[in-house]
Protein backbone atom coordinates (compact mmCIF):
# COMPACT_ATOMS: atom_id res chain seq x y z
CA UNK A 1 0.00 0.00 0.00
CA UNK A 2 1.05 3.70 -1.04
CA UNK A 3 -0.58 6.49 1.33
CA UNK A 4 -0.53 10.01 0.42
CA UNK A 5 -0.83 13.38 1.94
CA UNK A 6 -1.22 16.51 0.46
CA UNK A 7 -0.97 20.32 1.78
CA UNK A 8 -0.88 23.88 0.56
CA UNK A 9 -4.24 24.42 -0.43
CA UNK A 10 -6.45 27.52 0.07
CA UNK A 11 -7.75 31.05 -0.66
CA UNK A 12 -6.23 32.93 -3.63
CA UNK A 13 -7.09 35.98 -5.45
CA UNK A 14 -6.85 35.62 -9.61
CA UNK A 15 -3.46 35.78 -10.72
CA UNK A 16 -1.90 34.42 -7.46
CA UNK A 17 0.27 31.58 -6.94
CA UNK A 18 0.01 28.38 -4.49
CA UNK A 19 2.09 25.39 -3.90
CA UNK A 20 1.23 22.39 -3.12
CA UNK A 21 3.07 19.36 -1.44
CA UNK A 22 2.37 15.37 -1.44
CA UNK A 23 4.11 13.20 0.51
CA UNK A 24 4.10 9.79 0.02
CA UNK A 25 5.02 6.93 2.11
CA UNK A 26 4.31 3.06 2.48
CA UNK A 27 5.75 1.06 -0.54
CA UNK A 28 7.25 3.45 -1.99
CA UNK A 29 9.85 1.43 -4.23
CA UNK A 30 6.56 0.26 -6.38
CA UNK A 31 5.86 4.33 -7.36
CA UNK A 32 6.70 4.93 -11.06
CA UNK A 33 4.31 8.00 -11.54
CA UNK A 34 3.33 10.73 -9.39
CA UNK A 35 0.83 13.04 -10.59
CA UNK A 36 -1.72 15.61 -9.46
CA UNK A 37 -5.65 15.84 -11.17
CA UNK A 38 -8.44 18.32 -10.08
CA UNK A 39 -12.06 18.13 -9.84
CA UNK A 40 -14.57 21.20 -10.00
CA UNK A 41 -17.67 21.17 -8.33
CA UNK A 42 -19.87 18.98 -11.30
CA UNK A 43 -17.26 17.91 -13.36
CA UNK A 44 -14.96 15.16 -13.40
CA UNK A 45 -11.91 14.21 -12.56
CA UNK A 46 -8.77 15.24 -14.61
CA UNK A 47 -5.60 15.32 -15.02
CA UNK A 48 -3.73 18.16 -14.32
CA UNK A 49 -0.05 17.06 -14.55
CA UNK A 50 2.59 14.37 -13.88
CA UNK A 51 5.83 13.28 -13.33
CA UNK A 52 7.66 9.78 -13.86
CA UNK A 53 10.87 8.58 -11.19
CA UNK A 54 13.01 9.91 -13.57
CA UNK A 55 11.40 13.14 -13.93
CA UNK A 56 9.53 13.56 -17.80
CA UNK A 57 6.69 15.27 -17.26
CA UNK A 58 3.17 15.87 -18.39
CA UNK A 59 1.11 18.48 -18.37
CA UNK A 60 -2.74 18.99 -19.12
CA UNK A 61 -2.63 22.19 -22.12
CA UNK A 62 -5.01 24.10 -19.51
CA UNK A 63 -2.02 24.72 -17.41
CA UNK A 64 0.76 24.77 -19.73
CA UNK A 65 3.33 27.44 -18.67
CA UNK A 66 1.81 28.31 -15.58
CA UNK A 67 2.17 25.16 -13.62
CA UNK A 68 4.98 23.11 -13.00
CA UNK A 69 5.73 19.71 -11.76
CA UNK A 70 8.49 18.59 -9.13
CA UNK A 71 9.39 15.22 -7.75
CA UNK A 72 12.01 15.02 -5.01
CA UNK A 73 12.86 10.96 -4.83
CA UNK A 74 14.65 11.24 -1.51
CA UNK A 75 12.08 12.87 0.12
CA UNK A 76 9.29 10.88 -1.67
CA UNK A 77 7.45 14.03 -2.29
CA UNK A 78 5.61 15.58 -5.49
CA UNK A 79 5.05 19.52 -5.85
CA UNK A 80 2.95 21.17 -7.95
CA UNK A 81 3.70 25.37 -8.35
CA UNK A 82 0.43 26.83 -9.61
CA UNK A 83 1.28 30.38 -11.25
CA UNK A 84 -1.03 33.15 -12.87
CA UNK A 85 -4.12 30.65 -11.05
CA UNK A 86 -7.19 31.69 -12.70
CA UNK A 87 -10.78 31.14 -11.55
CA UNK A 88 -11.44 27.66 -13.54
CA UNK A 89 -8.88 26.42 -11.70
CA UNK A 90 -10.36 26.03 -8.95
CA UNK A 91 -11.77 22.85 -7.41
CA UNK A 92 -10.17 19.64 -5.37
CA UNK A 93 -6.72 18.42 -6.25
CA UNK A 94 -5.72 15.11 -5.59
CA UNK A 95 -2.16 13.25 -5.60
CA UNK A 96 -2.27 10.36 -7.37
CA UNK A 97 0.65 7.39 -7.01
CA UNK A 98 0.69 5.01 -9.92
CA UNK A 99 3.10 1.95 -9.15
CA UNK A 100 4.76 -0.01 -11.67
CA UNK A 101 1.46 -2.66 -11.70
CA UNK A 102 -0.62 -0.03 -13.17
CA UNK A 103 -2.37 0.87 -9.49
CA UNK A 104 -3.52 3.83 -8.51
CA UNK A 105 -3.21 5.16 -5.02
CA UNK A 106 -4.93 8.57 -4.34
CA UNK A 107 -4.76 11.12 -1.71
CA UNK A 108 -7.43 12.57 0.54
CA UNK A 109 -7.57 15.82 -1.66
CA UNK A 110 -6.89 19.71 -1.05
CA UNK A 111 -8.98 22.49 -1.82
CA UNK A 112 -7.55 25.07 -4.11
CA UNK A 113 -10.04 27.97 -4.10
CA UNK A 114 -9.41 31.14 -6.66
CA UNK A 115 -11.25 33.81 -6.07
CA UNK A 116 -11.81 37.98 -5.45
Amino acid sequence: QVQLVESGGGLVQPGGSLRLSCAASGRIFSINVLGWYRQAPGKQRELVADITRDGSTNYADPVKSRFTISRDNAKNTVYLQMNSLKPEDTGVYYCNARSYFARDFWGQGTQVAVSS
